[in-house]
């Protein structure tokens, strides 16, 4: 009996302890590495300048699957066949990933949003179909708030994959505008009264030089362009006051402003 517990500890007992211990140390040891690879990484991408939630998140993935590693060679230390648990997780995967299919979109999108950065926080930016501010990009959506203070939460797939636009990328911007007066009315007057009300106007700046020019001879009117040069944060206040001026002064000259007409000529029929 003495002899049968002896060969069984030389034989099980022993290899079994010696397999555990070496399966623990490549499990701490793997954990240790793991956090020296993920530590080094983060700083790597901090240097790189990008986003600090994108390199939250590559962290988190390379830790996953560098986990999943460690635990595939300690679970193979110990004798277990790996071969099918790698099989069930990648089906498990595929599973998932074609399950979460358009959240998957929407991650890819918004990582492609976080690198290239075709906005910023603080942008006013038309995209997915909505205009306003963006106040936070994540990883699958990006907040804006509109004029009226609507909080409007968009997928970011529906943003990289459509027109982006973003009024707050440049710092200047034009304000186009249109304005018509009677085919009676004073051209070169009306045309100085434009440039005036754009030359009072300290918003409106010198270089480049506002445009104002005689668009079109319309149906019921002669249409001028005019096309001043402003800092993009004057956009929509110098857009409003000109219109407002415009009036008013087209109003003192005398300088009518037309609105479509239609000339009907009616015939007697002698019969």
């Amino acid at each position: 009996m003495e002899n049968f517990y002896a060969d069984y500890v030389d034989a099980y007992a022993i290899p079994w302890a010696i397999n555990i211990v070496l399966a623990l140390a490549i499990f701490i040891v793997g954990r240790i590495v793991i956090k020296i690879v993920v530590s080094v990484l983060g700083r790597v991408l901090a240097k790189a300048k990008l986003d600090k939630m994108l390199i939250n998140f590559i962290s988190s993935i390379v830790n996953v699957l560098l986990l999943l590693v460690v635990i595939v060679a300690s679970l193979d230390q110990l004798g277990v066949d790996t071969t099918s648990l790698i099989a069930v997780v990648g089906a498990a995967g595929l599973a998932v990933g074609l399950a979460l299919q358009d959240s998957l979109k929407n991650f890819a999108a918004g990582v492609m949003l976080i690198v290239f950065r075709p906005f910023r926080e603080g942008d006013f930016v038309e995209a997915g179909g909505v205009a306003g501010i963006v106040e936070h990009i994540s990883i699958f959506n990006t907040v804006m708030r509109t004029g009226d203070n609507r909080e409007v939460i968009v997928p970011n797939g529906g943003i990289y994959s459509g027109v982006i636009t973003n009024y707050s990328k440049r710092a200047t911007r034009r304000v186009d505008m249109v304005f018509g007066i009677g085919y009676d009315a004073d051209l070169r007057k009306a045309k100085a009264i434009l440039l005036e009300i754009l030359d009072q106007d300290e918003r409106v700046l010198k270089d480049p030089a506002p445009v104002v020019a005689v668009a079109a001879l319309a149906d019921s009117s002669v249409n001028f362009n005019v096309r001043p040069w402003v800092n993009s944060a004057e956009y929509w206040n110098v857009l409003w006051d000109t219109n407002e001026k415009v009036k008013l002064r087209f109003d003192e000259e005398g300088i009518s402003i037309p609105f479509p007409q239609m000339d009907v000529h009616l015939h007697k029929d002698e019969g």
